[in-house]
């Protein structure tokens, strides 16, 4: 049982993570708007690069790309949380715990698709926030992925009675 709940608290550490992160950008609003609205803006890239085209300065469009990276870091919490729930209460039942793993592997896709497509792939490679020293959250997006990614797969590992 071991292994299963390693995944349950490993589901319940990305559940508080994303938590965390929503909670902080909800009440410290202005912190982080302005890292995205940075990064829409392309205002701290190379100067006079060639993709300022793509620069969207229409703050309205700047809060709804925030709230709607704040309303996926509260669902990634959501279904992490919820997952983890579903998983515990499973541990004793390796095949029923195999069937529960839904909600958990909704939430770890969702914050990989997140990270992976919203910060590395629209922020670093549309918005050029790679060649930005102000507002690059690439490198943490990154490692945000790969930790995702590594619970996903072990999480996705079938349970049986050999590895309880």
């Amino acid at each position: 049982m071991y292994t299963r709940l390693s995944k349950v608290a490993l589901v319940w550490a990305v559940a508080l993570f994303a938590l965390l992160a929503a909670f902080s950008n909800v009440t410290d609003y202005e912190s982080n708007y302005a890292t995205v609205a940075h990064v829409l803006k392309m205002d701290t890239t190379f100067p006079g690069n060639a993709g300022m085209w793509r620069a969207v300065d229409a703050s309205w469009m700047h809060h709804l790309a925030y709230g709607l990276i704040i309303l996926i870091e509260a669902t990634v919490a959501l279904l992490c949380w919820l997952g983890g729930i579903y998983l515990f209460k499973s541990r004793h039942d390796p095949a029923l715990f195999n069937q529960t793993k839904k909600f958990a592997i909704s939430g770890l896709t969702l914050g990989i698709l997140l990270w992976f497509t919203g910060f590395i792939t629209i922020g670093g490679e549309w918005f050029l926030m790679w060649q930005s020293q102000v507002a690059n959250g690439q490198q943490a997006a990154f490692r945000l992925v790969m930790i995702l990614s590594v619970i996903l797969i072990y999480l996705t590992l079938p349970d049986d009675e050999n590895n309880a």
